[in-house]
């Protein structure tokens, strides 16, 4: 199983990454993590839109689901092929609230390009990967994902603030993708169930026994240096902040 970041800015796109994006692939099968604003067009770098799979949409934040309408588009109106409807996972509402933010009220939406599925606790197939939803501490309904395959586990936080569900996601996975969104010490009066500093990023993946640590979803104002120091203080094993482009061979 390998692991593409295609962006990872947190809360909107910076100048070096579009937001939230991951693509896993295993066994031929590729699939994205979010699909946040600015990521179609890095995700171009990394695969040809007619390879794409299947799509898992952690929330409706735009900077994690935005871009689907993109992909919509490309999809629907590219003169050169004809799509099959590509399976999308979604929280509750989901193609709703995408259909409307495109400016189709009606049901049908963007069905005729999207196969829309919601969210529930729990485990599914998708492709060959076993995919089990969990979800995290945030303020509209938001799902952690546990993606395996093969023996190798990884973790994606999403966007949440510290709690249990995390931790039993996570549990023993060899990359947990945690976003850190958060600056110790500059943002500790933010609401609890909102997001993760680097060092609740650590600690989460320490107590869950992770083999090594990703540090996601940092806003560009953030420093990296900052939040690789706080997730070491917490976190024996290796930490890394995310940066679009980079690979994990698990």
């Amino acid at each position: 199983m390998r692991l593409t970041v295609v962006g990872c800015s947190g809360s909107f796109p910076g100048p070096d990454s579009a937001a939230s994006c991951y693509l896993v692939e295993a066994d031929g099968f590729r699939v994205l993590l979010d699909l946040g604003n600015g990521a179609l067009g890095s995700l171009q770098r990394h695969l040809d839109l007619a390879d794409l799979d299947a799509v898992l949409v952690s929330h409706l934040h735009p900077d994690h689901c935005i871009d689907l309408l993109a992909l919509y588009v490309a999809r629907t109106y590219d003169p050169r092929r004809r799509y099959d409807r590509l399976p999308v996972v979604v929280p509750t509402g989901g193609a709703e609230h995408l259909a409307r933010a495109y400016g189709r009220g009606e049901r049908p939406g963007l069905s005729a390009s999207f196969d829309f599925a919601e969210w529930t606790a729990g485990s599914r197939q998708v492709g060959p990967l076993t995919v089990t939803a969990a979800r995290m501490a945030h303020p509209i309904e938001t799902w952690g994902m546990r993606v395996e395959h093969d023996g190798a586990v990884l973790a994606y936080s999403a966007d949440t603030g510290p709690c249990d569900a995390l931790v039993e996601l996570a549990r023993g996975a060899d990359v947990a993708l945690f976003e850190s969104a958060f600056e110790t010490g500059r943002d500790d009066q933010a609401p609890p169930d909102l997001h993760l500093n680097a060092r609740e990023a650590a600690q989460a993946a320490a107590d869950a026994g992770v083999r090594r640590l990703v540090l996601t979803h940092l806003p560009p104002w953030n420093d990296p240096a900052v939040a690789r120091r706080d997730a070491a203080s917490a976190f024996d094993g290796p930490v890394e902040v995310a940066t679009a482009g980079s690979t994990y061979d698990l």
